[in-house]
């Protein structure tokens, strides 16, 4: 491997580290539900707003900051989200009412939002066509690797103290203590941020010649480097005003791009399968089913592992595959999966207490819920980042991004903020059915409307 190429590596890696982050911050709620239910008193309503909370600060950021690293630059917005990831790591466990944290909750979800849209972007505008797909798709390796840190620190914090409510150290209770522990890789990321180069494609933009040459010259060599300037710059050549939403408006049609739509629909189905439910909720929902808190988050940690292996098959055979055979096996094998989990709740006996009892199904369902889990990391949880990040024109991947992102994150707040409350009114099965038909749709969605970018240079892409 060249030196170009290492130097590239390490860049996504830092960048990745929002992903990370992403991860822990997403999955961190799941073993502190019991401890917010009972230090503010919260009914599943309550409770559903506090863990969905997050969610509308996502959506907030991942619009806004499509459009603000078309102005600020991709590297500013990720300092931003890092110091975002700070505060709300630290105020999130000192908060003492339901208002204060759902505050800080928002705080952090907008530097979800912002890494979860920019971190991909950007690593698609410092990576050669031939292995961006890869390097892009660390992206959901480090979600999941932040997603499963969480869980581990969850059930060994909650371990050490006896339950996520009991008190842990200095006098605070575990659940808190699990929100700190973020404050680690957010710092790591606010430092290393200040080692890694502005995206060279937003110095063409922004008319920065000069160090749009240096950058690129480090990333590919001297020749390799100026060829790939001119291409950006031949790219930008016909449109030279700065980018904005009404790019999104074909000027002929005067209707939504279609490339607009298309993104619209990756991130939207992406959330409508339910895999959030499983991220957020996973405690709560093997509690439900009869196993212990203890168990549950055991459980959570196993679905951590299998995501990981997942996702790294994606990462070393996507840019030979391509996108849409993973997404088209993705959303059969999720199909499959959920239909196998609702005929367990379906079959399953609700004793006095109200506990789910699935008896000789128990475990199918556990094997089901985990190889819908790997399904999900194999195809749709990597790969719509992936495709997001790299299917707009150079003009408008800004403003797509900024509106993916929020009709991703949108999409999230509804399915987690409607998962408590389907699930005291029309009950597991119901709520698993409802996923479990958006799988369906998304096969049909892929192979109609995606098409494949493997090996296309971004310069290339016409929307």
């Amino acid at each position: 491997m060249n030196k170009n190429n290492l130097f590239i590596i390490l860049i996504a890696c830092v960048a990745t580290i929002g992903g990370f982050l992403f991860g822990f911050d997403s999955g961190v709620i799941n073993g502190t539900v019991d401890g917010l239910r009972l230090a503010f008193n919260s009914d599943s309503v309550g409770t559903g707003f506090n863990v969905a909370s997050m969610l509308l600060g996502c959506a907030v950021g991942a619009f806004a900051a499509g459009r603000l690293a078309d102005k600020f630059g991709r590297k500013n917005i990720l300092l931003l989200s890092a110091v975002l990831f700070i505060i709300s790591a630290w105020g999130s466990g000192i908060s003492v009412t339901s208002l204060e944290f759902v505050l800080f909750r928002i705080i952090g979800g907008l530097a979800v939002g912002a890494a979860s849209v920019i971190a991909p972007a950007y690593i698609s505008e410092i990576a050669p066509a031939q292995y961006r797909g890869m390097l892009t798709s660390i992206q959901q390796v480090a979600i999941i690797s932040g997603l499963f840190s969480a869980f581990i620190s969850n059930y060994f914090l909650a371990d050490i103290a006896g339950a996520s409510v009991a008190t842990l150290w200095m006098g605070f209770e575990a659940w808190r203590w699990m929100f700190w522990i973020e404050l680690f890789p957010a710092i790591l990321f606010l430092i290393a941020l200040c080692f890694i180069p502005e995206s060279p494609r937003y110095l063409v933009m922004k008319q920065d010649l000069t160090e749009a040459s240096l950058v690129l010259n480090r990333l590919f060599g001297e020749q390799q480097g100026q060829e790939k300037l001119n291409e950006i710059q031949n790219s930008l050549a016909a449109d030279k005003h700065q980018p904005q939403f009404s790019d999104l408006i074909d000027k002929r049609t005067k209707k939504v791009r279609t490339i607009v739509w298309l993104g619209i629909g990756l991130a939207t189905f992406q959330q409508l399968v339910g895999i959030n439910v499983v991220f957020y909720y996973g405690a709560v929902l093997w509690q439900a089913v009869g196993f212990s808190e203890s168990d549950a988050l055991m459980i959570n940690i196993i679905s951590g592992a299998v995501s990981l292996i997942a996702c790294f098959i994606t990462l070393f055979f996507i840019d030979k595959v391509g996108r849409k055979p993973f997404l088209i096996l993705g959303s059969v094998g999720m199909a499959i999966t959920l239909s196998v989990l609702v005929i367990a709740f379906v079959k399953a006996d609700v004793d006095i207490d109200g506990v789910l009892d699935l008896g000789a199904l128990d475990t199918v369902a556990l094997i089901a819920a985990n190889a819908y889990v790997f399904f999900f990391n194999l195809s749709w949880g990597p790969v719509m980042w992936v495709m997001l990040a790299e299917m707009f024109p150079n003009q408008i991947r800004g403003s797509g991004l900024a509106v993916s992102g929020f009709a991703q994150w949108f999409a999230n707040f509804v399915v987690t903020i409607t998962f408590p409350i389907m699930l005291s009114s029309i009950g597991l099965a119901a709520a698993y059915g409802a996923y479990t038909v958006c799988a369906f749709l998304s096969i049909v969605f892929v192979v109609k409307y995606v098409h494949e970018t493997k090996g296309i240079e971004l310069e290339e892409m016409t929307g």
